[in-house]
């Protein structure tokens, strides 16, 4: 019997059988409306100064600094420039220009006073005619005007190569007027749950039936890590219906991820269907997730995990994350070292992945074992990564924790 294989060896198996996926990647141009979460495929650099033009920071009046260096001062209003003002004033030394928050500031004024600072007397209406503002406060040159380019100025980088784009990048790049950016194509991942006895989520269950979390499960991880769902299908155990269900998986897909169906019993489609074009099913010396299988058909690699929800879940952290955040341009995601803040104990000779949570006091299990267990793992914020030579760790100890 060949002896399992360990989760490093697996590790490695993986990256080489999904070593081309993170080559050099595909590029497309998005809209800027549906560019949330993509990454930028390349620097992005600004055709324009921002601010386009020198304008107000503050409700209030524009002035020279000179003018109001002593107050109180009376000065004669004779503009009004509202936000959007097309037509440019000039400013009158000895006068104000009531002006709006963005608005233009008026050539010849070199500061604002703001509204609370002043008092404005009006004339004989409403339109400022006649109107004598009463500055209280002097203002030195400059102070709450936004000079053009004083935030970016034209040729400067908005966004680098690499960036994943959050909406503070995205407001950015539309203040600069830009509307499409090149991102990088992401992964097209179907995702595949095996078992008659799935039903999906809504419907009602006959005796003997589980609702089917992995496709829930799987879908979302393939989303965090940067790729898009291309398909997803539940098959039941028929070797037939699979084999449709997986060919077109295939056909339209980059990878293609399975759960179920692959452990030494009866009714195991996906061993079944696979073996014989050219799957290599396995054990790895882990706990869950210990059966794995993968494949390469038609050129498209397939990972295989195990069906319990746990079991998929941990699979995807432990095999597959790595390499879709590495394919989309993402950051690996934290594996840091933590204090366990209870004794726990592990099966000797395979690697355990329990469900932990970090508190004040470190990180403790939220369950047991068990790879059922799928609604004590929702509570869970890491992966507690216990060696395959530990039996027991005591509480104290340092302990690796993935986070999810």
């Amino acid at each position: 019997m060949t002896p399992p294989r360990s989760v490093e060896e697996h590790v490695e198996h993986v990256n080489r059988l999904l070593e081309p996926l993170s080559a050099e990647p595909d590029v497309e141009t998005v809209q800027l409306a549906d560019a949330s979460g993509r990454v930028a495929a390349a620097d992005v650099r600004s055709e324009v100064d921002l601010p386009l033009f020198r304008n107000s920071q503050m409700d209030g009046y524009a002035v020279r600094a000179a003018d109001v260096a002593h107050v109180p001062v009376a000065l004669e209003v004779t503009g009004d420039v509202p936000a959007g003002h097309e037509v440019p004033l000039t400013l009158t030394p000895g006068t104000a220009i009531r002006i709006m928050t963005g608005a233009p500031v008026p050539s010849g004024a070199d500061a604002i006073v703001p509204v609370e600072d002043t008092e404005l007397v009006l004339g004989r209406d409403d339109d400022l005619n006649g109107a004598v503002v009463e500055v209280r406060r002097s203002r030195k040159r400059g102070e709450f005007v936004r000079e053009r380019g004083s935030d970016l100025e034209r040729g400067d980088v908005l966004v680098t190569a690499g960036t994943r784009l959050a909406a503070r990048h995205l407001a950015a790049l539309a203040a600069a007027g830009v509307i499409s950016v090149a991102v990088r194509a992401r992964l097209r991942v179907a995702v595949l749950t095996t078992g008659s006895e799935l039903a999906a989520p809504g419907r009602g269950v006959r005796f003997g039936q589980v609702f089917d979390a992995n496709g829930v499960a799987l879908a979302a991880l393939v989303e965090e890590s940067g790729a898009v769902v291309s398909l997803r299908a539940s098959s039941s155990d028929d070797p037939a219906a699979f084999a449709r269900v997986f060919d077109a998986a295939v056909a339209a897909s980059d990878l293609v991820v399975t759960s179920g169906g692959i452990s030494k019993g009866a009714y195991e489609v996906v061993r079944e269907v696979l073996l014989p074009r050219g799957a290599e099913v396995t054990t790895v010396a882990m706990q869950p997730g210990g059966p794995q299988a993968t494949a390469v058909v038609d050129g498209v690699p397939v990972l295989c995990f195990p069906g319990n929800p746990v079991s998929t879940q941990v699979s995807f952290a432990v095999f597959l994350r790595g390499p879709l955040r590495d394919a989309a341009g993402l950051p690996e995601l934290p594996v840091r070292r933590v204090r366990l803040a209870e004794s726990v104990r592990s099966v000797p000779g395979k690697r355990q992945f329990l469900r932990g949570r970090v508190g004040e006091d470190g990180v403790a299990p939220v369950s047991g074992p068990s790879s059922h267990l799928v609604a004590a793992m929702a509570t869970a914020d890491v992966l507690i990564d216990l060696p395959a030579d530990a039996e027991a760790v005591e509480s104290g100890a340092d302990v690796t924790v993935w986070t999810l």
